[in-house]
């Protein structure tokens, strides 16, 4: 298989998984997803925090939690002995949202992946393991 065909096929299964995501998840979306997910793993994170983990600037950074703010699904606290500090953390509607959001996703990579055998399924992950070098 050429680096072309390769292409070819991952950039049309990422655009279609992509397309479906942002429509089932809404209004949550994948970027939202995505900080949710950080923010479960952690218990609560600095906005600054989420610089390594997302590949976006401070500023894009700040929008996107302005937004889950409002949409109640993340809560901003100053910290008790450094006031400069702001500590983010998940809300109770942002852990159902992560909750389906998360649902939605396995489903749709499950449709997918229902298209090949099991064994086979088990040789895509390894073999894009490899790719990866994970």
């Amino acid at each position: 298989m050429h680096s072309e065909d390769f292409t070819k096929v991952w950039t049309k299964l990422s655009r279609d998984w992509k397309m479906n995501l942002e429509q089932s998840l809404a209004p949550l979306t994948e970027g939202q997803l995505n900080v949710l997910e950080l923010l479960l793993d952690s218990e609560q994170m600095k906005p600054s925090d989420l610089i390594q983990y997302l590949s976006t600037t401070p500023a894009a950074i700040t929008t996107i939690l302005d937004r889950m703010e409002r949409n109640e699904l993340i809560a901003r606290t100053r910290d008790e002995h450094d006031r400069r500090i702001v500590w983010i953390s998940v809300t109770g509607k942002g852990k159902t949202e992560a909750a389906r959001g998360r649902t939605i996703r396995n489903q749709i990579i499950e449709q997918s992946l229902d298209r090949i055998s099991s064994h086979n399924q088990q040789l895509l992950v390894y073999l894009l393991g490899k790719v990866a070098n994970a």
